[in-house]
């Protein structure tokens, strides 16, 4: 294989990927915690686009827990989302094992 037909596959798979990552942020996945009571909604660009509390667990008092719970509707988003992009990746450059972050 020349080097021309490199760059061009290259070429190629910079654009799917750019692509890919153009389309993933209008997907969403949710995080749960407290059994749905704490819902947060993340993009595929890993950004918090909506956040749902059940009233139940909104108090005053008790604002430590709900950070907590915060916290781990996040982290349960942010892993969600990952794996959702890493799947999407791995199909559009047919498993190359490219380094995460190269594109």
């Amino acid at each position: 294989m020349n080097i021309q037909q490199m760059m061009k596959q290259a070429q190629a798979l910079q654009s799917k990927v750019a692509a890919l990552q153009e389309e993933l942020k209008g997907r969403e996945q949710m995080g749960v915690s407290a059994g749905g009571k704490v819902k947060v909604t993340m993009n595929g660009a890993n950004e918090v686009v909506s956040i749902a509390i059940d009233p139940d667990v909104v108090r005053p008092d008790e604002a430590d827990l709900l950070e907590d719970l915060l916290l781990a509707a996040c982290r349960d988003a942010r892993g969600k989302v990952s794996r959702m992009v890493e799947e999407e990746m791995k199909r559009v450059t047919g498993g190359m094992g490219l380094p995460p972050g190269l594109f």
